[in-house]
């Protein structure tokens, strides 16, 4: 067997051997004679010596079927060398032309140039380039593109670059071409072009300065009025963006394109932004509210990206969190601001605990800016994003809206049209407000999520509170320093229920901070880490009876719900009564304080995964029996309470309001508890929603409560649902994953079949993450102690590399997780590891990430 740890293909890009570019692209023009068989790409670039030295110019390539190579206009034999293409220039400038041949049906791996239901496509980040033309494939290099594109007019009717379009013309033979030119320099990473049979949902957008600005949604022509809220969204970004940070858009043009194939959910690519149609195509019959959220957010991000990531952009690939962790709490904070700001904080701490926080705990952890990589791609983790984010939020807490909006403008004034860091944003920071954030540098560079104990003392009217922080181990950082972070609490009087004086703000530096508090009147509990205001994990050793009374009383929404999910958490370790949960359900639903959006969230239990991580080893099968233990009492001891839930909300229509939102999101939670109750008249109702639901989100909530029963509906719905929606792939996806993550011993037997689907292919990212890695997040099932779920999963990911390397070390990222399972689950996962190691062939993206986890 190969040993991929000390495979000459992982060697490591390091951070300390950074060094400016030798030599600047002022300019770049591209000819792109486009066909899905054969393109052809010419391109000339102008090139400039940057400083006083003797080093040749270096270009990447990969995979490109080379015709021919001049300097200065003469030709020149010049042979790749794993990938690079070294030119000697004597001068201090050149003029470098290529011409290249490129199979965009061949290309599989949906990087570079590449056919996508009979379109052409482009993907560049991060270095998708390279594959299309010779280039400095670096996002440090800053050029003005200038691009021509030529297709055949009845295949590609549509022809799209960055930028604002030039003149247009049909040419002999039935073909056209179009120019496009990007007045703003950008790197390679974002360039893109379009080309197809699309139609545009087209709108306008008048800017703070004035300007109108030409908006378009190209997607088929059936899918256009699915984009009225994508749209919308848009629309409502760049006008935010305009009142909260002064950013205003810089094109005449502003164009979307949706494709079905993609690796990630979309591309910030200036002036075309290329999305994932997932996260564009929506109406009520098609997708969820949650689903309406998700587009809302990413195109809001994508747009933001405008700004924080295209006219200030990384310096190097180690400053990813730069552009990603800012855009990140940017959209999070217009998400906020569109609906319930408490509801989308506990989704946002939800996605975090579920992806960041076991990234941080395992063999992968990484700072935000990590100081190597193997595969850039590996590197496009919760960490830089989620993680990033909560550090971002943390600056915005410390620096108040004002200075944080100070910082931005002066980051913007210094910054734009450059290529930064990491400690370029720091310093705009620290300049803008005459603050010193050394220590809070360490958030960058040091991997692993903090843990800080809490402490509470009272003695008469003086309450003490003890605060010890610190930093778990993580690979290659054993020991770690003091974080400085903004520490929200309160206290909360424990006879009144009340809060007793202001919320504080403990700015945390040392390892143990002292707090107290005088004039007490009452005995209290604390309310900590309020908003989560810092991504720690929180020890406060509370009592069930004091997380109860948290979970009933406190004013921080965010806190309180965290308070039930701890007492969840302190329940479900044992097989002790659940009642004490039962209760404080009972007492969240009878709460006339409360919107419905929030009660749909303070209801549910932690998932098993959130379960095993708090624990020292995951306890599979006892997790699984004693939630559904504790479900069923839930289920069952308020029965009457949630049919009068379910009966007060359903029936909401199809309206986006967060009201209405709020109320389909409490019906179908109390319809999963009536189902889970067990009785037929449960039944009778999630059959009968179904049938008449005049939404998704609806339709959805009842085919998951009957496909996680025991009803003999279960298979007529499946197929009902698979009927209605057959050749909307962004629906199907949700049919194979309702089956992936059902609750159900069967489900491995059922994913065996569903491979087996016509609809089922692995070249399509969505359709793989929908099944195969909907599968793999079912702790209980994949997990299941044969390890049969292990080799299925490793199967696929063999299987795939072969197709789309990306896609298939994303698949890896479970079977890291073996040292928290049991020695029988660790082994069979290891071996897994090994199997994929032994594979002959594997990629570099899957050997990083199977050798990392190996470890």
């Amino acid at each position: 067997m190969q040993d991929a740890r000390t495979n000459p293909m992982l060697t490591a890009v390091r951070l300390a051997d950074y060094s400016p570019p030798d030599w600047l692209v002022p300019d770049i023009a591209l000819d792109f004679r486009l066909d899905a068989t054969r393109t052809v790409v010419t391109a000339r670039m102008t090139v400039v010596r940057n400083g006083t030295h003797d080093r040749p110019l270096m270009l990447d390539g990969h995979g490109l079927e080379t015709r021919r190579i001049a300097l200065n206009g003469e030709a020149i034999s010049a042979v790749p060398n794993n990938d690079v293409l070294r030119i000697e220039i004597s001068g201090d400038s050149a003029v470098i032309d290529s011409e290249v041949v490129l199979h965009p049906s061949r290309n599989t791996r949906l990087m570079g140039l590449y056919a996508s239901e009979g379109r052409l496509v482009t993907q560049c980040e991060a270095e998708g380039f390279r594959s299309i033309t010779w280039f400095p494939d670096r996002p440090d290099l800053l050029s003005r593109y200038t691009v021509r594109l030529e297709a055949d007019k009845a295949l590609y009717p549509v022809l799209l670059s960055n930028g604002d379009r030039g003149d247009a013309a049909d040419l002999p033979g039935g073909r056209h071409e179009i120019g496009w030119t990007d007045p703003w320099p950008k790197p390679s990473y974002l360039f893109a072009l379009v080309a197809g049979q699309l139609s545009a949902l087209e709108d306008d957008f008048t800017t703070m300065s004035g300007r109108q600005v030409k908006l378009a949604i190209w997607t088929a022509a059936a899918d256009v009025p699915r984009c009225a809220h994508a749209m919308a969204a848009l629309k409502a970004s760049m006008a935010w963006d305009e009142r909260v940070y002064g950013c205003e858009y810089d094109l005449d043009e502003f164009n979307i394109v949706a494709v079905a194939d993609f690796n990630a959910g979309a591309m910030e690519n200036k002036g075309l932004n290329i999305f994932n149609s997932k996260y564009i195509l929506a109406d009520s019959e098609t997708a969820t509210d949650m689903d309406f959220d998700a587009v809302a957010g990413v195109v809001a991000h994508e747009y933001f990206h405008n700004w924080t990531g295209n006219r200030v952009t990384c310096r190097d690939w180690f400053q990813l969190s730069l552009k990603e962790g800012l855009t990140v709490f940017r959209d999070q904070q217009f998400s906020a601001d569109q609906g319930s700001a408490a509801v989308r904080r506990i989704d946002d701490v939800r996605a975090l605990r579920a992806v960041q926080f076991p990234e941080d705990a395992g063999p992968l952890a990484h700072p935000i800016r990590p100081d190597h990589y193997v595969e850039i791609a590996n590197f496009y983790t919760a960490t830089i994003y989620n993680k990033g984010a909560e550090v971002i939020r943390m600056l915005h807490s410390m620096l108040g809206v004002d200075g944080f909006r100070r910082g931005t403008d002066l980051y913007f004034q210094r910054h734009d049209g450059q290529a930064v860091t990491c400690e370029d944003w720091l310093q705009a920071m620290e300049a803008a407000n005459g603050i010193d954030l050394t220590q809070f540098r360490r958030w960058y560079d040091q991997a692993g999520t903090p843990r800080v104990s809490v402490e509470t003392r009272q003695s008469g009217a003086s309450v003490e509170v003890l605060l010890r922080q610190s930093v778990p181990a993580t690979p290659g950082q054993p020991d770690k320093l003091p974080m400085h972070m903004p520490f929200r609490l309160a206290l909360i009087g424990r006879d009144s229920g009340a809060r007793l004086g202001d919320e504080q703000v403990v700015q945390l530096r040392e390892a143990v901070t002292h707090l107290t508090f005088e004039g007490i009147g009452e005995a209290v509990l604390p309310s900590l880490n309020r908003g989560f205001s810092a991504p720690v994990v929180v020890e406060a050793q509370l009592a069930r009876t004091d997380l109860a009374f948290l979970a009933a009383h406190d004013d921080d929404p965010f806190a309180r719900w965290e308070a039930f999910q701890q007492l969840a958490l302190s329940v479900l370790a044992t097989d002790d009564d659940p009642a004490e949960l039962v209760a404080a359900v009972r007492g969240t639903l009878e709460d006339p304080t409360l919107d419905a959006a929030f009660k749909g969230e303070a209801v549910l239990l932690p998932t098993e995964s959130f379960i095993g991580d708090a624990a020292t080893l995951v306890a599979v099968e006892d997790i699984h029996r004693r939630r559904e233990a504790a479900r069923l009492a839930i289920a069952q001891g308020l029965e009457a309470l949630w049919w009068q839930t379910y009966e007060a909300h359903t029936g909401a229509g199809t309206a986006q309001t967060p009201e209405a939102k709020g109320a389909r999101r409490l019906a179908n939670v109390a319809l999963a508890y009536l189902v889970t109750a067990g009785s037929d008249a449960a039944l009778a109702a999630a059959r009968r929603q179904y049938d008449t639901a005049v939404t998704m989100t609806d339709r959805m909530g009842a085919l998951t409560a009957l496909v996680n029963s025991t009803s003999s509906e279960r298979e007529v719905v499946l197929a009902d649902f698979h009927r209605r929606f057959a050749g909307n792939n962004d629906v199907i996806d949700k049919w194979f994953g309702v089956q992936a993550l059902a609750n159900r011993p069967d489900v491995l037997v059922a994913v065996e079949r569903l491979l087996k689907h016509p609809d089922f292919t692995i070249t399509n990212p969505n359709r793989l993450r929908s099944l195969v890695g909907a599968f793999a997040a079912n702790q209980r099932w994949f997990h299941a102690a044969d390890g049969e779920g292990y080799r299925l999963l490793a199967d696929q990911l063999i299987a795939v590399d072969r197709i789309n390397p990306q896609s298939a070390a994303r698949l890896a990222v479970p079977l890291g997780r073996w040292r928290r399972f049991d020695q029988g689950r660790a082994g069979q996962m290891r071996a897994e590891l090994e199997r994929i190691l032994g594979t002959a062939g594997m990629s570099k993206d899957v050997l990083e990430m199977a050798s990392r986890a190996l470890a």
